[in-house]
């Protein structure tokens, strides 16, 4: 490759890749909103949503118990 290649592949590169200013990587930080959503309080369930998932989830593993026995030990396993 010569001086001339070299000089017009370095343009090139200089117009894809914009510079990089100083406080560029401040701006794309993500640890602050990580630790602001980590301090912030997670959203609680409505109490009558909660029962109902758990009313379901009971029936459906009884569901499931009576109609595949077999997979009760399964279910002990992972108790």
């Amino acid at each position: 490759m010569n001086e001339q290649e070299q000089d017009g592949m370095k343009k090139l590169l200089q117009q894809a890749l914009p510079p990089i200013a100083d406080d560029a990587e401040e701006q794309r930080d993500l640890w602050p909103a990580m630790l602001r959503c980590m301090d912030a309080k997670p959203a609680a369930l409505p109490q009558s949503l909660s029962l109902w998932f758990d009313g379901a989830l009971m029936a459906g593993i009884v569901g499931v118990v009576a109609v595949f026995p077999s997979s009760i030990p399964l279910l002990l396993y992972y108790l």
